[in-house]
């Protein structure tokens, strides 16, 4: 099966503000019919890019059998993680960068790759707040997200 999906992050007041992550997952079915599911979350305290990263989190996560899925972000931390290989030398160096130094969001990193292990995933970039409509969606998802309520606690965020 071939699924599209989309994804946003947002943090207010990054990175010591509330977060939020957006996603929209397509795919047509048998019949020709397109099927759209939204996912969402928000957190008391994160930054932007782990609400990047859990926004391809959630909606890999989803999925319910393996896919052939085209994850569209406009994180380029996201995605060059992955087309310009940074991810293959952070593993290799045992999540170490540079001078040593360690590789950020390890755990959402991690989480991700378990979530992508059952998908053949191919990432690319939609550049943010130019108009495209999904972009725009997840983005508006993100954002009511950081803003709501029923916040969270990211796990990742020390105290």
């Amino acid at each position: 099966m071939h699924v599209v999906i989309y994804t946003d992050g947002a943090a207010r007041g990054n990175p010591d503000g509330p977060g939020g992550f957006g996603a929209v997952i397509q795919y047509t079915d048998p019949k020709g019919v397109l099927h759209e599911k939204e996912l969402s979350g928000g957190y008391v305290r994160t930054t932007n890019n782990r609400m990047e990263l859990m926004a391809a989190i959630a909606a890999l996560e989803a999925l319910n059998r393996p896919c052939e899925v085209d994850l569209w972000s406009d994180s380029q931390y996201l995605v060059n993680a992955f087309n310009q290989h940074w991810i293959d030398g952070w593993i290799k160096k045992n999540w170490t960068r540079g001078r040593n130094d360690p590789v950020k969001n390890t755990d959402l990193w991690k989480r991700l790759l378990a979530a992508m292990e059952p998908h053949q995933v191919a990432f690319h970039w939609v550049r943010g707040h130019d108009g495209h409509p999904e972009n725009e969606r997840c983005d508006r998802l993100a954002t009511s997200a950081a803003d709501g309520s029923s916040l969270m606690t990211d796990p990742g965020m020390s105290v």
